[in-house]
Protein backbone atom coordinates (compact mmCIF):
# COMPACT_ATOMS: atom_id res chain seq x y z
CA UNK A 1 0.00 0.00 0.00
CA UNK A 2 1.52 3.33 -1.09
CA UNK A 3 1.27 6.24 1.34
CA UNK A 4 1.34 9.60 -0.43
CA UNK A 5 1.39 12.98 1.30
CA UNK A 6 0.96 16.12 -0.75
CA UNK A 7 1.19 19.75 0.36
CA UNK A 8 0.26 18.86 3.93
CA UNK A 9 0.05 21.77 6.36
CA UNK A 10 -0.75 21.92 10.05
CA UNK A 11 -0.66 24.64 12.70
CA UNK A 12 -0.81 24.78 16.48
CA UNK A 13 -2.82 27.97 16.70
CA UNK A 14 -0.75 30.64 14.94
CA UNK A 15 2.37 28.46 14.86
CA UNK A 16 2.90 26.56 11.60
CA UNK A 17 4.30 23.10 12.39
CA UNK A 18 4.00 21.59 8.89
CA UNK A 19 4.35 23.68 5.74
CA UNK A 20 3.37 22.05 2.44
CA UNK A 21 4.98 18.69 3.22
CA UNK A 22 5.05 16.21 0.34
CA UNK A 23 6.53 12.70 0.31
CA UNK A 24 5.70 9.22 -0.97
CA UNK A 25 6.39 5.96 0.87
CA UNK A 26 6.28 2.73 -1.10
CA UNK A 27 5.48 -0.90 -0.14
CA UNK A 28 8.45 -3.12 0.63
CA UNK A 29 10.59 -0.17 1.69
CA UNK A 30 11.60 1.41 4.98
CA UNK A 31 11.24 5.19 4.71
CA UNK A 32 13.00 7.27 7.37
CA UNK A 33 11.95 10.76 8.41
CA UNK A 34 14.89 12.52 9.99
CA UNK A 35 15.78 15.97 11.27
CA UNK A 36 16.71 17.91 14.37
CA UNK A 37 14.38 18.11 17.36
CA UNK A 38 11.30 20.26 16.93
CA UNK A 39 11.15 20.29 13.11
CA UNK A 40 7.71 18.63 12.84
CA UNK A 41 8.47 14.91 12.58
CA UNK A 42 6.17 13.73 15.37
CA UNK A 43 3.51 16.21 14.26
CA UNK A 44 3.67 14.66 10.78
CA UNK A 45 3.14 11.17 12.20
CA UNK A 46 0.16 12.41 14.20
CA UNK A 47 -1.34 13.90 11.05
CA UNK A 48 -0.81 10.71 9.04
CA UNK A 49 -2.48 8.59 11.73
CA UNK A 50 -5.32 11.06 12.23
CA UNK A 51 -4.59 11.94 15.86
CA UNK A 52 -4.06 15.47 14.51
CA UNK A 53 -6.13 16.92 11.67
CA UNK A 54 -4.32 18.78 8.93
CA UNK A 55 -5.27 22.31 7.90
CA UNK A 56 -4.62 21.65 4.23
CA UNK A 57 -3.23 19.05 1.85
CA UNK A 58 -3.74 15.41 0.96
CA UNK A 59 -3.00 12.04 2.58
CA UNK A 60 -3.81 9.04 0.40
CA UNK A 61 -3.46 5.25 0.51
CA UNK A 62 -3.17 3.73 -2.96
CA UNK A 63 -4.81 6.88 -4.30
CA UNK A 64 -7.73 6.90 -1.86
CA UNK A 65 -7.95 10.10 0.18
CA UNK A 66 -8.02 9.60 3.97
CA UNK A 67 -7.28 13.11 5.29
CA UNK A 68 -10.91 13.55 6.35
CA UNK A 69 -11.08 10.20 8.19
CA UNK A 70 -10.90 9.76 11.97
CA UNK A 71 -7.94 7.84 13.42
CA UNK A 72 -9.93 4.67 14.14
CA UNK A 73 -11.12 4.54 10.53
CA UNK A 74 -7.56 4.96 9.28
CA UNK A 75 -6.56 2.03 11.49
CA UNK A 76 -9.22 -0.09 9.79
CA UNK A 77 -7.80 0.82 6.36
CA UNK A 78 -4.39 -0.55 7.33
CA UNK A 79 -2.49 2.15 9.25
CA UNK A 80 -0.84 1.50 12.61
CA UNK A 81 1.28 3.81 14.77
CA UNK A 82 3.92 2.91 17.35
CA UNK A 83 4.07 6.24 19.22
CA UNK A 84 7.08 7.93 20.75
CA UNK A 85 7.43 6.78 24.34
CA UNK A 86 5.67 3.48 23.47
CA UNK A 87 2.50 4.25 25.51
CA UNK A 88 1.80 0.66 26.40
CA UNK A 89 -0.80 0.02 29.12
CA UNK A 90 1.38 -0.53 32.23
CA UNK A 91 -1.27 -2.27 34.35
CA UNK A 92 -2.35 -4.67 31.60
CA UNK A 93 -0.44 -7.87 30.91
CA UNK A 94 1.56 -8.36 27.74
CA UNK A 95 -1.23 -10.55 26.37
CA UNK A 96 -3.89 -7.98 27.24
CA UNK A 97 -1.88 -5.21 25.56
CA UNK A 98 -1.67 -7.30 22.40
CA UNK A 99 -5.40 -7.98 22.48
CA UNK A 100 -6.01 -4.22 22.47
CA UNK A 101 -4.26 -4.14 19.10
CA UNK A 102 -6.68 -6.72 17.68
CA UNK A 103 -9.44 -4.11 17.72
CA UNK A 104 -8.00 -2.53 14.57
CA UNK A 105 -8.33 -5.71 12.50
CA UNK A 106 -10.75 -5.58 9.60
CA UNK A 107 -11.35 -9.35 9.83
CA UNK A 108 -12.42 -9.05 13.51
CA UNK A 109 -10.13 -11.92 14.51
CA UNK A 110 -9.73 -12.30 18.28
CA UNK A 111 -6.57 -14.40 18.06
CA UNK A 112 -3.13 -12.88 18.56
CA UNK A 113 -1.05 -13.81 15.48
CA UNK A 114 1.60 -16.40 16.32
CA UNK A 115 4.02 -14.46 14.11
CA UNK A 116 4.24 -11.72 16.76
CA UNK A 117 5.61 -14.17 19.32
CA UNK A 118 7.95 -15.59 16.69
CA UNK A 119 9.37 -12.13 15.93
CA UNK A 120 9.53 -11.13 19.61
CA UNK A 121 10.03 -14.32 21.68
CA UNK A 122 10.29 -12.32 24.91
CA UNK A 123 6.58 -11.48 24.58
CA UNK A 124 5.71 -15.17 24.61
CA UNK A 125 7.84 -15.69 27.71
CA UNK A 126 6.25 -12.74 29.51
CA UNK A 127 2.61 -13.10 28.37
CA UNK A 128 1.25 -12.82 31.90
CA UNK A 129 3.65 -10.10 33.06
CA UNK A 130 2.33 -6.55 33.37
CA UNK A 131 3.52 -4.12 30.73
CA UNK A 132 4.82 -1.72 33.35
CA UNK A 133 7.17 -4.39 34.70
CA UNK A 134 9.02 -4.77 31.40
CA UNK A 135 12.29 -3.05 30.52
CA UNK A 136 12.27 -0.20 28.01
CA UNK A 137 13.40 -2.45 25.18
CA UNK A 138 10.80 -5.06 26.04
CA UNK A 139 8.09 -2.39 26.15
CA UNK A 140 9.15 -1.22 22.69
CA UNK A 141 8.84 -4.76 21.37
CA UNK A 142 5.39 -4.94 22.97
CA UNK A 143 4.36 -1.64 21.38
CA UNK A 144 5.40 -2.89 17.95
CA UNK A 145 3.68 -6.22 18.57
CA UNK A 146 0.50 -4.42 19.60
CA UNK A 147 0.56 -2.43 16.34
CA UNK A 148 1.15 -5.58 14.30
CA UNK A 149 -1.77 -7.33 16.01
CA UNK A 150 -4.03 -5.06 13.97
CA UNK A 151 -2.67 -6.55 10.71
CA UNK A 152 -1.53 -3.22 9.22
CA UNK A 153 -0.26 -2.65 5.72
CA UNK A 154 1.52 0.55 6.74
CA UNK A 155 3.50 0.65 9.99
CA UNK A 156 4.42 4.06 11.43
CA UNK A 157 7.06 4.21 14.17
CA UNK A 158 8.09 7.33 16.07
CA UNK A 159 11.64 7.07 17.49
CA UNK A 160 11.64 3.25 17.86
CA UNK A 161 15.28 3.11 19.05
CA UNK A 162 15.02 5.86 21.68
CA UNK A 163 16.43 4.68 25.01
CA UNK A 164 16.82 1.07 23.80
CA UNK A 165 19.84 -1.15 24.36
CA UNK A 166 21.90 -2.00 21.22
CA UNK A 167 20.98 -5.68 20.97
CA UNK A 168 17.26 -4.89 20.95
CA UNK A 169 17.81 -2.07 18.44
CA UNK A 170 19.29 -4.68 16.09
CA UNK A 171 16.41 -7.08 16.75
CA UNK A 172 13.88 -4.35 15.96
CA UNK A 173 15.75 -3.46 12.78
CA UNK A 174 15.70 -7.08 11.62
CA UNK A 175 11.94 -7.32 12.29
CA UNK A 176 11.27 -4.16 10.27
CA UNK A 177 13.44 -5.47 7.44
CA UNK A 178 11.53 -8.75 7.48
CA UNK A 179 8.16 -6.98 7.42
CA UNK A 180 9.21 -4.91 4.40
CA UNK A 181 10.79 -7.78 2.48
CA UNK A 182 8.50 -10.71 3.30
CA UNK A 183 5.15 -8.97 3.79
CA UNK A 184 5.73 -6.07 1.38
CA UNK A 185 4.75 -3.73 4.19
CA UNK A 186 5.24 0.03 3.95
CA UNK A 187 7.37 0.97 6.97
CA UNK A 188 7.72 4.64 7.94
CA UNK A 189 9.84 5.66 10.88
CA UNK A 190 10.97 8.85 12.56
CA UNK A 191 14.52 8.23 13.67
CA UNK A 192 17.47 10.18 15.09
CA UNK A 193 19.94 7.27 15.12
CA UNK A 194 21.63 7.66 11.73
CA UNK A 195 23.51 4.35 11.90
CA UNK A 196 20.13 2.61 12.17
CA UNK A 197 18.78 4.65 9.23
CA UNK A 198 21.75 3.73 7.06
CA UNK A 199 21.71 0.06 8.02
CA UNK A 200 17.99 -0.65 7.69
CA UNK A 201 16.42 2.25 5.79
CA UNK A 202 15.83 2.41 2.05
CA UNK A 203 14.72 6.03 1.68
CA UNK A 204 15.06 9.22 3.71
CA UNK A 205 13.23 12.53 4.01
CA UNK A 206 14.98 15.30 5.96
CA UNK A 207 12.71 17.85 7.62
CA UNK A 208 13.59 21.34 8.81
CA UNK A 209 11.17 23.96 10.17
CA UNK A 210 8.15 21.98 9.07
CA UNK A 211 9.30 21.38 5.52
CA UNK A 212 10.99 18.59 3.59
CA UNK A 213 14.42 19.94 2.59
CA UNK A 214 15.97 16.81 1.10
CA UNK A 215 14.89 13.30 0.04
CA UNK A 216 16.59 10.31 -1.51
CA UNK A 217 17.80 6.78 -0.97
CA UNK A 218 19.85 6.19 2.17
CA UNK A 219 23.05 5.60 0.19
CA UNK A 220 22.72 9.27 -0.83
CA UNK A 221 22.71 10.42 2.81
CA UNK A 222 26.18 11.94 2.70
CA UNK A 223 28.29 13.96 5.13
CA UNK A 224 27.32 17.28 3.53
CA UNK A 225 23.61 16.68 4.08
CA UNK A 226 24.24 15.49 7.63
CA UNK A 227 26.35 18.55 8.44
CA UNK A 228 23.85 20.99 6.90
CA UNK A 229 20.58 19.58 8.26
CA UNK A 230 21.28 17.14 11.09
CA UNK A 231 24.40 18.14 13.02
CA UNK A 232 23.77 19.93 16.31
Amino acid sequence: MTLAIKNLSFSYGAVAALDSVSMTMEPGRISCIIGRNGVGKTTLMGNIMGNLRSNDGSISLNGDEIADQAAHKRAKTGLALVPQGRLIFPKLTVEENLRVGLQARSDRSKKIPAEIFEMFPILADFKKRRGGDLSGGQQQQLAIGRALAGDPQILLLDEPTEGIQPNIIQAIGQVLKRLAEERNMTVVLVEQYLDFVKEFGHDFHIMNRGRVVSSGTTDQLNDDLIKEHLSV
